[in-house]
């Protein structure tokens, strides 16, 4: 069984000086010796050390109190979430579908071995309790594949206790630097091992702490497109360039999130499935730069990922909303077990949606869709607007989505209320969101005009979206009142959900124009 742990912890250059005194740090009342320990940690890696360049370490270690294997993923800089199973002889499941989406149908090699001696202390306080544990390491690499080099250094690791303020070290920092230490150039025994057991080869340490923020920052916000930056229209960039460094952006976030999903994250299904959208967004209305013909097959893909990621995601919501709406009632509209029945509706569904999920990521389809985005960026299908200015091209696209999402709003407003109009509203609320791609995609060329068209756009995807949950509200409602009656129970407080629904909806229907309105009168592109 695997477990995670949140590490915080900083590293230091360190020479025959050895460890600082550090009983003048603030808040320590002791510093306690633990003896050294000899460690031994074998580090896996594909052939191109995909793992590195991405700021991930799997290792498995011997030695210490916590031999076993250890995947480590970057939250930011200094803070990585270490996962952690039982010492075998061959990399746990569990810890290979965490990088199966950077490793895909390959087996993770040993790329280098690392022993080290390992001098620990442990900082305490006046009661006894550990803030933080300091180590002087020296340690010993060899290179096993991709070169055949040796290295060998000594370096001083702080890490903080579990659930220890961060701010201590600072303190410690101000003590080292004050002793003449300063920080590693590297992030990780790794990164260094990598750089000095094979100089002629790339030095995937040098950038790691930035990949490491890059990494994380795409877990947490699916890759919304900040690695373009604002005036990136000027010079010699190319709306070629454009689009594919926008495309990378979301590869990179499908990719980064992949492991999140698998350890229902918060948000993470959510954030992977928009990365899904917003490529074929991308693809779509960025025809004229790369070629349909080769973008719509990968596309496809992309919509059926969207689709199995909405299994889990839709449920969420749903639940989440209703839930919400059955607490809401007064005590006297609820009969029956019907909290029960919600509840046991929820679970049945997560549990089934989840096996299957996670099923999907394991899947060929799954990890030949992520080597399609690969070889597409790696030889993109550019067309002639490619090589046209990234402002040119970025405002004609968003300009034609938006009037194909008029029409669609248009359509629907004229309309009776009923099932067409509501399927006419969720076309519409479809529409909408690409549209919004379109204008986030176009943002660092075309500035304050993109912004503001994302934000009206924005809020009429919200009003569309809450009437399409409604529409699904009252499709569940009506199963489960259905089920209830079958079992004998009352389907009254169904019945009043379903109407506080039909409210819902006729609320977003008449906000609508309104929403659509400040569309129209945004300054155009």
């Amino acid at each position: 069984m695997a477990e995670t742990k949140r590490e915080i912890e900083r590293k230091y250059a360190a020479d025959d000086s050895g460890l600082p005194d550090l009983t003048g740090v603030a808040g320590v009342a002791a510093v306690v010796d633990r003896g050294v320990a000899e460690l031994d940690a074998t580090y896996y890696d594909t052939p191109d050390l995909r793992l590195a360049a991405a700021s991930i370490t799997l290792r498995r270690r011997t030695g210490g109190s916590d031999a076993g294997w250890h995947l480590k993923l970057p939250v930011s800089p200094g803070v990585r979430d270490e996962i952690r199973a039982p010492l075998s002889g061959t990399l746990p499941p569990a810890l290979a579908a965490l990088v199966r989406s950077r490793v895909r149908e390959g087996e993770p090699v040993p790329v280098v071995r690392l022993r080290s001696a390992r001098d620990v202390r442990h900082l305490v306080d006046a009661s006894g309790a550990l803030l933080a544990e300091v180590s002087l390491d020296t340690v010993r690499a060899e290179r096993l594949s991709g070169g055949s080099g040796t290295a060998q250094w000594t370096e001083i690791e702080v890490e903080l206790a579990d659930g220890g303020d961060p701010a201590f070290l600072d303190q410690v920092d101000k003590r080292l630097r004050k002793a003449g230490v300063r920080p590693a150039k590297s992030p990780s025994k790794l990164a260094r091992a990598l750089a000095e057991t094979d100089p002629g080869a790339p030095d995937v340490g040098a950038d790691a702490r930035s990949a490491g923020k890059e990494s994380a920052d795409k877990a947490k916000g699916g890759g919304k497109g900040g690695g373009r930056k604002k005036g990136s229209s000027g010079g010699q960039v190319t709306a070629g360039a454009y689009v594919l460094a926008y495309l990378r952006e979301q590869r990179d976030a499908i990719v980064a999130l992949d492991p999140a999903v698998r350890q229902e994250v918060p948000d993470a299904v959510h954030r992977m499935r928009v990365a899904t959208r917003r490529t074929r967004s991308a693809f779509r209305s960025y025809a004229t730069v790369l070629d349909r013909a080769v973008t719509d097959p990968v596309g496809a893909e992309l919509k059926w990922l969207a689709g199995e990621l909405g299994v889990d995601r839709d449920r969420e919501v749903l639940t989440a909303h209703l839930t919400a709406a059955l607490d809401d009632l007064p005590a006297t509209l609820v009969a029956g077990p019907v909290h029960d029945r919600l509840h046991g509706w929820a679970r049945e569904r997560h549990g089934g949606s989840r096996r299957h999920l996670i099923g999907v990521l394991d899947s060929h389809r799954y990890l030949a869709l992520l080597d399609a985005l690969d070889a597409l960026l790696a030889d993109p299908p550019l067309r002639r607007a490619a090589a046209a200015k990234p402002r040119k091209v970025a405002a004609k696209a968003v300009r034609k989505d938006v009037r194909k999402l008029s029409v669609l709003v248009e359509q629907a407003l004229w309309l009776p209320p009923g099932q067409d109009r509501d399927v006419a509203l969720h076309e519409a609320r479809k529409r909408a969101k690409r549209t919004r791609y379109a204008a986030e995609a176009a943002e660092p060329a075309l500035g304050a005009p993109a912004r503001k068209l994302v934000k009206a756009v924005k809020s009429v995807q919200k009003v569309l979206g809450e009437h399409q949950d409604s529409v699904m509200a009252r499709t569940t409602l009506g199963e489960l009142a259905a089920v209830a009656h079958a079992a004998g129970e009352s389907a009254f407080t169904y019945g009043v959900l379903y109407g506080r629904e039909e409210h819902r909806a006729a609320v977003s229907e008449a906000a609508l124009p309104g929403r659509w309105e400040k569309v129209r009168r945004t300054t155009a592109v």
